[in-house]
């Protein structure tokens, strides 16, 4: 029997299986053919002149151009940062093995590179993408320095005896970064494109999520008082759309301030994203508090553990884990609603998009064609890549499996 046989069988079963299988298979690849069709045009007739003359401006909007280098430290400060959390995890997971008599796993080597393009190729099709419509080499230098910064820390960490001090390490490069970004009176106003963006996704998921399980906790508390400020906050925060908030975050937030503190734009808009994220966070949070059994919580407060232990030990460890697709998919909602900052005038990559059609060089004919699928490209990589890696928890976890 060849090898063929079987793929023959399998394809008569799976796609040509009846009339309607058959019908709804030849359909499909007549749809998926014209779309591949639609797309091959376009990429062969298209002039994307407009994103290579403003690729910088998607990238980091208005941020002065003299002070990019900046960006480039930045950068490759992050990339020692990601090298060293990855490194530390696979040193953390060989230590566990060894402890629990189990074969430890190899360090990492050539073929954990391979992995890692497999495992993150929207982004890497992203860089890709980016990197062709350079017109200069220096992108291309700073992304090859980059993966090899990321790379070398990442192995050597492994290699070398795991510390939980280490992590302090992964938690003060991004603040350094963060440093150099900013020195020199270059402050946050001075930030727009798809910097912009990340920049305002991981801060209000740092900052929103102890806010949102302060108040999922608070929610569940015997103390009236508290009980009633975090039901009352979830469900005011909840019931009004983010644009009410990012509106008066930029034009009513200063009236409740100081005179003598006046945050700038991109602070406010901050503290609006906050204030709304943690109210779905928190309800996230309650689904799965809520999903665990009360027998566990009885029995731990009969072998006397406290409840401030009990909820620590025992009930936050399995209610975060119940929650992480949710918590995930509200996530990628904030991401995709950081454009939302174009309404208050902020300069994120979606605003970029209209700024550069708007170029009198490309005004008036018809690029936002060409711009669009660029921003949406971007949007979708890094919406995906969340996805991908709360997948790959999930089944680490086995969440649904046990």
């Amino acid at each position: 029997m060849t090898i063929a046989a079987p793929r023959r069988r399998w394809v008569k079963k799976n796609l040509f299986g009846g009339v309607w299988s058959s019908l709804v298979t030849i359909g499909l690849g007549l749809a998926i053919g014209y779309v591949a069709f639609v797309l091959i045009r376009f990429l062969a007739t298209a002039d994307f002149t407009i994103l290579r003359r403003n690729l910088a401006l998607f990238m980091v909007g208005s941020f002065p151009r003299p002070e990019l280098w900046r960006v480039a430290v930045a950068v490759l400060i992050l990339a020692v940062a990601a090298g060293v959390a990855g490194g530390l995890i696979n040193a953390s997971a060989r230590l566990r093995a060894h402890q629990a008599g189990l074969p430890v796993p190899a360090p990492p080597g050539p073929r954990s590179l391979v992995n890692g393009f497999r495992r993150y190729w929207p982004l890497a099709l992203l860089i890709a993408v980016c990197l062709l419509l350079t017109e200069t080499v220096t992108p291309t230098i700073l992304v090859l320095g980059a993966i090899g910064i990321l790379v070398a820390s990442s192995w050597a960490l492994a290699r070398l005896p795991y510390s939980r001090w280490s992590w302090s390490l992964v938690v003060a490069l991004p603040f350094v970064a963060y440093l150099v970004l900013s020195s020199s009176g270059l402050g946050w106003d001075k930030w727009g494109g798809f910097m912009l963006n990340i920049f305002l996704t991981v801060a209000g998921i740092l900052f929103a999520f102890p806010i949102g399980l302060s108040l999922a906790l608070g929610r569940r508390s015997s103390l009236p008082i508290v009980r009633t400020f975090s039901v009352a906050y979830i469900e005011l925060f909840r019931g009004v759309p983010l644009i009410t908030l990012l509106l008066l975050g930029v034009f009513a937030l200063r009236l409740f301030l100081p005179s003598q503190l006046n945050p700038s734009s991109v602070t406010r808009i901050l503290v609006a994203i906050t204030i709304f994220e943690a109210a779905y966070i928190a309800e996230v949070i309650r689904g799965g508090l809520q999903s665990l059994p009360t027998g566990q919580v009885e029995a731990a407060s009969s072998l006397g553990l406290s409840t401030w232990k009990t909820t620590r030990l025992i009930v936050l460890p399995q209610a975060l884990r119940a929650t992480i697709p949710a918590m995930v998919g509200q996530f990628i909602s904030l991401f995709k609603d950081t454009t939302l900052v174009a309404a208050v005038g902020l300069s994120d990559m979606l605003n970029t998009s209209s700024i550069a059609t708007s170029q009198p060089e490309f005004n008036a004919r018809g690029l936002a064609r060409i711009t669009l699928p660029f921003v949406a490209l971007a949007f979708w990589a890094g919406s995906y890549t969340m996805s991908r890696e709360a997948r790959r928890l999930e089944r680490r976890l086995g969440i649904g499996e046990r």
